[in-house]
């Protein structure tokens, strides 16, 4: 299973077990309360007779003055249950039944070792249970995964044709007509594709890759230089240093595409981009003069958008990446002025 499955599976378990240990939990604490009336009543019953005939090997008895304790009456206090009972022709004394402490909470114990004998037998049985609902409930959204990993599969190979074929004649073209500038960033647009195709084919594959050490600065500059030369009409500013990180490469690099991507898309003509690493505070901030944020506090919401271009799922994955990356990822923004994304990197430096 992978880690949705799993996710899944562990919360639909605890949902039923809960709900049905619950359920299971409070019949047994009514059936125990029920034995305890029971046993009492049963108590009485036979302090009552006892009352009769004096012939009580389980109670203690005792002839005591009378107070103010309501006769023919189950009374409870630290020594155990009691009971009064007038004695005819006396009118100062009557006669104190008692069961004491120690042999009521044994006849107690017993009660409830029967009880949580049972109980105990119903929780395996909805333990089992748990697991035999959790793993049917999955079943549906496996076979939904796996349909629709298995299509982008086959949509993911059927993009090699055509990439292949742009690749070789984008190179054909630069043989013929020399080094050219539109052909370069071809080049590199088909490689930015390939490399969002590799990316999303271990994302389906589950697999991360391993972490490895890279410099920030050259993964910057590469962005950067591919941005400035497919939007010139933006200008750029940066204020990088060195740095070297220690993790997913492929997850940082998508986490910086993706706020670059957005820097431009939704910036205003003419606008600017900054991109400035605050060395001190171990913060790289992505700066754009574009339209802005109205909520700020949403734009991380899955199929949240502001505008009428993409369909809201950009920021909403690159917030999962920096949380498996141990990022923290913040944004400012005012509306119609720009936005600031600021990523916190201390714990990925080496």
């Amino acid at each position: 299973m992978n880690k949705i499955e799993l996710e899944s599976y562990y919360k639909s378990f605890f949902l039923f077990f809960f709900s049905m240990g619950s359920l299971i939990s409070t019949i047994f604490y009514i059936n125990f309360a029920k034995g305890e009336r029971d046993l009492n009543e049963n108590i009485f019953a036979q302090m009552r007779i006892c009352n009769f005939d004096l012939k009580c090997e389980k109670f203690k008895i005792d002839f005591v003055i009378a107070g103010k304790d309501a006769y023919y009456v189950l009374h409870k206090n630290e020594d155990g249950l009691y009971a009064n009972f007038p004695i005819s022709g006396a009118k100062k004394n009557i006669l104190k039944v008692q069961f004491v402490k120690e042999n009521y909470e044994k006849e107690l114990w017993l009660i409830k070792k029967e009880l949580l004998i049972e109980y105990i037998f119903m929780i395996i049985i909805v333990l089992i249970l748990s697991f035999i609902f959790s793993y049917l409930s999955l079943s549906p959204l496996r076979k939904s995964l796996e349909l629709t990993q298995e299509f982008v599969k086959d949509i993911l190979h059927d993009f090699n044709t055509p990439l292949s074929t742009l690749r070789l004649n984008a190179s054909m073209l630069k043989r013929e007509i020399a080094q050219n500038d539109k052909l370069d960033r071809i080049e590199k647009s088909v490689s930015s594709v390939l490399e969002l195709q590799s990316h999303l084919r271990s994302y389906l594959n589950n697999t991360q890759g391993e972490k490895e050490n890279f410099n920030l600065l050259d993964i910057l500059k590469e962005n950067i230089l591919l941005l400035e030369n497919n939007h010139p009409e933006l200008s750029f500013h940066t204020e990088l240093s060195s740095c070297e990180l220690y993790t997913f490469k492929d997850s940082f690099v998508r986490i910086v595409d993706n706020l670059l991507s957005n820097a431009v898309k939704y910036n205003k003509h003419n606008g600017s981009i900054s991109i400035i690493y605050d060395k001190s505070k171990k913060i790289l901030h992505i700066i754009d003069t574009g339209r802005g944020i109205k909520y700020p506090n949403k734009v991380f919401e899955r199929f949240y958008k502001e505008q009428e271009r993409g369909i809201g799922i950009g920021l909403n994955i690159v917030k999962k990446l920096c949380e498996e990356l141990g990022i923290n990822i913040s944004v400012k923004s005012t509306f119609a002025k720009g936005s600031t994304f600021s990523l916190h990197i201390k714990s990925l430096l080496v």
